[in-house]
């Protein structure tokens, strides 16, 4: 069944309930016909001389009713509640909400829902829904703190009949949702801090190597409580590149491409969503790939189409470490086909080290990985030794 939508015609229109003082002579459930003997004397029996009463029913008592808060994320778009959300809201004796600023509430007038923006105390709220009436709350986005602390206490103290407490919520965040947070997060720092305002790309560049050194150590350490903060600050750098380059100001290039323009996260997402998409063929588009090997082969050929570059030495970064620098132009060579033997220069460790990072990779192993390793072996085995002299 599909919900139907804010505004939709016909929706009906709930108005507000009986007030808590009026409820007893307007509900059906709980009235009694009023007697007509006289004030101050008790009513007349009909039952014959000399016989007992007939027993009359036992004492009903009231329904307790219901209170729903109502919850909803504000990461999705107003309006968008989900089927159960809009059927209690219409179903309700009362919506209250405190907040007249809510964002739901524009979508809830369409939808011909009265809604009141005096929130009660618990007490009253309690005392209203006895009869069996439901009241959903809309809570701000601070939550109502008063109004759920006093329900809590009025819970625990046993000495009151409680509705049943319901907590719905209408709508829920996707993956992904709290990047929506850290994008909110991220524009305020770079609004109000006096140092992240004045921050540039090149003068952040330092921190991207740091961070993703330290994201290396995390997952060669195998902690994954450690992983997760690094991800995070590796994540950091590029929604900060992305903010900072959202306040560029400057003209189109020659080609009529952004040139020193600005962009947002949102045009570096959409980006990268295009690129995997592209890379993929296999995944969304009608090639098919059984192995790595093939995905490899499918990414190798799509890149080189969207690069047109003119040697396979283009996009290798000359600053990253010697070694993992050395193993990456060997790869290029392999992948290319090419004959280019390693230059033999003055036999010095330099040349050696190349030699090795070529072989090495030729051979699947990372050297820069392997190297890194052995380094972490022989930092353990210097420990060892210190420990062992100290004793």
């Amino acid at each position: 069944m599909t919900p139907e939508a804010p505004g939709a015609p016909g929706a009906p229109e709930i108005p507000p309930g009986p007030s808590p003082a009026t409820a007893a002579t307007t509900n059906p459930a709980t009235t009694t016909p009023a007697s007509t003997a006289p004030v101050g004397t008790a009513p007349a029996s009909t039952a014959p001389a000399g016989t007992a009463p007939a027993p009359g029913p036992p004492d009903a008592s009231p329904a307790p009713g219901r209170i729903v808060l109502l919850s909803a994320s504000h990461r999705v778009a107003p309006g968008l509640l989900s089927w159960p959300a809009w059927r209690t809201l219409r179903e309700a004796d009362r919506v209250l909400c405190a907040d007249e600023q809510h964002p739901q509430l524009p979508y809830l007038a369409e939808a011909g829902i009265s809604v009141g923006h005096q929130v009660p105390s618990a007490e009253e709220l309690v005392s209203f829904c006895a009869g069996g009436r439901t009241v959903v709350v809309l809570p701000s986005g601070e939550g109502d703190a008063r109004l759920t602390d006093g329900l809590a206490r009025l819970a625990g103290s046993n000495r009151v009949a409680m509705p049943d407490l319901e907590l719905l919520p209408a709508s829920y965040d996707l993956p992904g949702a709290r990047l929506l947070d850290l994008v909110d997060v991220m524009d305020r720092i770079r609004r109000e801090c006096p140092w992240s305002s004045r921050q540039t790309h090149e003068g952040l560049a330092k921190y991207g190597i740091e961070e993703a050194y330290e994201l290396v150590e995390a997952i060669e350490a195998g902690d994954r409580t450690e992983l997760r903060e690094e991800l995070g600050d590796v994540l950091l750098q590029v929604v900060f590149h992305a903010r900072i380059a959202q306040d560029a100001t400057g003209d189109e290039g020659e080609d009529g491409e952004a040139g020193e323009g600005p962009f947002s996260i949102d045009d570096v997402a959409a980006t990268l969503i295009d690129k995997l998409i592209h890379r993929h063929p296999h995944v969304f588009g009608d090639e098919t790939a059984q192995t790595p090997a093939d995905v490899k082969a499918h990414w190798l050929r799509t890149k080189a189409v969207e690069k047109q570059r003119d040697s396979v030495t283009e996009g290798v970064p000359l600053a990253q470490p010697a070694l993992a620098l050395a193993a990456k132009l060997s790869s290029r060579v392999r992948t290319a086909d090419l004959d280019v033997p390693l230059p033999a220069g003055d036999g010095g460790v330099g040349y050696q080290l190349l030699a090795l990072a070529a072989r090495a990779e030729a051979t699947g192993t990372d050297p820069e990985t392997a190297l890194r390793a052995a380094s972490r072996a022989y930092r353990d085995a210097i420990v060892a030794a210190e420990r062992a002299r100290a004793e």
